[in-house]
């Protein structure tokens, strides 16, 4: 899974559909006292009227989810590479609350906002996407105010094993792609290098799937299974269903979330 061209991000994300095979798994499958959304919301600690920094929002998932645990009024900018996405987060985000929405397409090594702009950047599952993750991060420190916090999410490498060593029969290697592109151990060590501190929170849970044909939809929704010829698809969903045979009509998925938080002196 390389998605870090130009683009090879432009075909994924040009809309939300792709990411949604993906989503699916994490929403129907995912056992777990609290859902991931509302997790991460309340560790954002923002105040009545925060100016927030969505960078890479995606199609804004995650305020329409979590709206309900975050203050009645804030300032949220979401900014994405995508038009397409920036266009669906804020139609899906304008009536939330009392809030204040706005668009921008942006790209996270050069933002377009003026220093110490915001309270709170949110980059959620994106950076692995940047090739120069240094330079967005000293982007996203510039446009925070003193005191403001940068919130990253990304995966561990021991995120979703069970599944990604099915994706052997693609040719792929058996471990999450965006965890080796910006894992745990990449995401502490720029943080701190540009904050001075840097705090990491794993999110406690699994998932237990029971539905072949969603495992094999969300492993086709990008390269190399989105593409792949008719030969190495059948390799794929018999490898799928022998781990089902397997699991006795599941398969349980250790899953490596992780939230690192970052304040500006």
């Amino acid at each position: 899974m390389n998605m870090t061209s130009a683009t090879a991000l432009t075909q994924q994300y040009s809309t939300s559909d792709k990411l949604a095979a993906r989503e699916r798994l994490h929403r129907n499958y995912t056992v777990s006292e609290v859902g991931w959304f509302e997790w991460v919301a309340p560790q954002l600690e923002l105040n009545e009227g925060a100016r927030v920094l969505d960078i890479g929002c995606g199609p804004g998932w995650f305020w329409s989810t979590a709206a309900s645990l975050l203050p009645h009024r804030i300032q949220l900018t979401l900014a994405d590479q995508s038009a397409g996405m920036v266009a669906e987060a804020v139609e899906r985000c304008r009536s939330l609350r009392h809030w204040t929405v706005d668009g921008r397409e942006a790209n996270a090594m050069s933002l377009p906002f003026a220093d110490a702009s915001f309270d709170c950047v949110v980059a959620m599952h994106m950076l692995y996407h940047v090739p120069d993750q240094a330079a967005a991060i000293t982007h996203m420190h510039r446009v925070l105010k003193p005191g403001g916090m940068l919130a990253v999410t990304t995966n561990g490498h021991g995120n979703l094993q069970q599944l990604y060593a099915l994706t052997t029969a693609l040719g792929s290697e058996p471990v999450d792609p965006a965890a080796v592109l910006f894992g745990f151990d990449a995401a502490e060590r720029l943080l701190r290098a540009q904050f001075g501190n840097v705090t990491r929170k794993v999110q406690p849970a699994r998932m237990r799937v029971t539905s072949p044909d969603d495992v094999f939809v969300a492993l086709t929704s990008y390269p190399p299974g989105e593409g792949a010829d008719d030969a190495t698809l059948a390799a794929l969903r018999g490898a799928i269903d022998d781990a089902f045979r397997h699991g006795g009509g599941a398969i349980d998925v250790d899953k490596e979330v992780g939230l690192f938080l970052s304040r500006k002196a």
